[in-house]
C-alpha cells in the first residue's frame, strides 16, 4: 500500500476497501459540519456508498488521473487529501481535502498539503499545484496562503453544495514560487 510519511503524528495512506467503515463513522457523526463545504455527506448512508469511492478512487489512481488517500493522525482516520486531478499534459495537480471536525486546528491540513506538494513537485514533476475552496471557506482559504499560494481568483457560481450555490477562490503555486520559497516543512 502507498504511504507517505508526513511526520511522527501523520500519515498519507493510498485508500483501501477497509477505510470505508471510518469514513462512515466520521460522516455519520459530523454529517452537517462536513456539509457545509462539501455536496457529497448528505448521500453517504452507508458502507456501500465508501466502498464505491474507494473502488473508483483506486481505479483513477491506476490510470494516472488521480490519488486518493486518508489522512491517518496517530493511527487513526481523520479525514481524505487527493490530487483530485492528476493532469500531466498540464503538469498541473488539484488538491482536495476534508477533515473530521474533532481534528481541527492541529495543522493536519497544512502538514498533509505540504507533503502532497511536495510530492507533486519532486516526484509527480508538476508545475502546478492548484486548490479550489468555497470564499467563505476560511479555514481552507487559509491552508492555502499559509503554504504560499496565490489568490488567483474567484469563480462565481462555482457550485452548488446541497441547495447553496457558492463562489470558489482559486489558489495556484507554482513550482518555482514553491522552489524560490521553501524553507521546510510547515510545524504547525
Amino acid at each position: 500500500m502507498f504511504t507517505l510519511k508526513v511526520d511522527r503524528d501523520l500519515s498519507l495512506a493510498l485508500v483501501q476497501p477497509s477505510f470505508a467503515a471510518r469514513y462512515l463513522e466520521i460522516v455519520t457523526h459530523e454529517r452537517d459540519y462536513l456539509s457545509q463545504w462539501l455536496a457529497w455527506p448528505p448521500h453517504a448512508e452507508d458502507e456501500a456508498f465508501f466502498l464505491s469511492f474507494i473502488r473508483q478512487s483506486l481505479h483513477d489512481y491506476a490510470d494516472g488521473k488521480s490519488m486518493t488517500c486518508a489522512m491517518i493522525y496517530q493511527d487513526e482516520i481523520v479525514g481524505n487529501i487527493s490530487f483530485n486531478v492528476i493532469d500531466s499534459s498540464l503538469k498541473r495537480v488539484e488538491i482536495g481535502y476534508w477533515l473530521s471536525q474533532s481534528m481541527q486546528g492541529r495543522g493536519i491540513v497544512t502538514r498533509a498539503v505540504s507533503q502532497l506538494i511536495e510530492f507533486a513537485f519532486l516526484e509527480l514533476k508538476m508545475e502546478k499545484v492548484q486548490i479550489s475552496a468555497a470564499s467563505e471557506n476560511k479555514p481552507s482559504r487559509a491552508v492555502c496562503e499559509r503554504l504560499g499560494f496565490t489568490l488567483e481568483g474567484i469563480i462565481t457560481c462555482a457550485e452548488n453544495i446541497n441547495g447553496r450555490v457558492v463562489d470558489h477562490a482559486i489558489y495556484g503555486l507554482s513550482h518555482q514560487a514553491w522552489s524560490e520559497g521553501r524553507v521546510s516543512s510547515p510545524s504547525v
